[in-house]
Formats: C-alpha cells, structure tokens, sequence
C-alpha cells in the first residue's frame, strides 16, 4: 500500500474556515473524510508529497490519519506533528498525530509517545520520522494539518 503523506495550513474567520483552507492547501477538499487510528498497514510505504483531489473524486471518502489543531488566539500558534515508525522489513508500523500550542514540548511528547507504542507492541521499529506544521494566529483563525492519506472509496 502507498500512503501519501500531505501537510497544509490555512486561516479563515472561523476555525472551521480555516480548517477548510488548510484542507485546500494540502490537496484533499471536496472529500469526506474517514479518520483512521494509528497503524500502517504491512507492507505499505510511505511518501511525503503534495496530494491532488482528482476531479473524478469530489464527495468521495478519504480514509486518512490526521494531526490538526486550529488556534484562535492572536499571538498563539498551532502545532501540529504526524510521526511514524516503520518496521523495515515487514513495513508494518505505526503513525503518532499529536498537537500543542508550544513547539518544544509537542517534540518531547513525539518522543516518548514513540518509545511507549514501541514498548507497548514490544516490536523494534526504525527511527522515528516526523512531518511537523507551524502557523500563528494573528488576526484570524488558523488550521495546521498533516495527513496520511490512504485511499478513497465511493
């Protein structure tokens, strides 16, 4: 399986609007989206690059793992951080979406979340690898997303 890896963000004068942007900034408006739990599936690889809606697609489902944080605050900022742990030889793993309003303490959270999954399945994972999306909030409401996308259904 191909999992695409897509990121965006985007501000609106609501958290939904802005939510709506960052969907467009990272390629996949017009679907609905399934969100999914944290497993990649064996034998799946893992692409990070830009996803485009096909036109054939709009009101599709859209089965994805998503990390998103909206943040309406002026002077605050949404962070947002989609890791993964890979199991080279199998390609089974596991995907982490954590959010924070502080960069620092989301990358500590990254971490130790990573080192329990791993000690929970007692399974030697790769090295973790991580797609983190910063923006602030200024005079509207912003989104910061990250997605691995999976597939899309009727």
């Amino acid at each position: 399986m191909n999992i695409i890896l897509t990121i965006g963000s985007g501000s609106g004068p609501t958290g939904r609007a802005a939510y709506d942007a960052a969907l467009f900034s990272a390629g996949v408006t017009n679907y609905n989206l399934t969100i999914l739990t944290s497993v990649v599936p064996p034998r799946s690889r893992i692409y990070r690059e830009p996803y485009r809606t096909p036109v054939a697609d709009y009101g599709r489902r859209l089965h994805v793992v998503q990390s998103c944080m909206t943040q309406s605050q002026p002077g605050m900022w949404a962070h947002v951080a989609l890791g993964w742990l890979q199991e080279e030889r199998t390609g089974r793993g596991l995907f982490i979406e954590l959010h924070d309003d502080n960069l620092e303490r989301l990358q500590r959270e990254l971490q130790a979340t990573a080192k329990a999954m791993q000690r929970n399945r007692d399974i030697q994972y790769g090295p973790l690898q991580a797609e983190f999306v910063s923006i602030a909030c200024r005079d509207q409401s912003v989104c910061a997303l990250a997605l691995a996308v999976f597939t899309a259904r009727p």
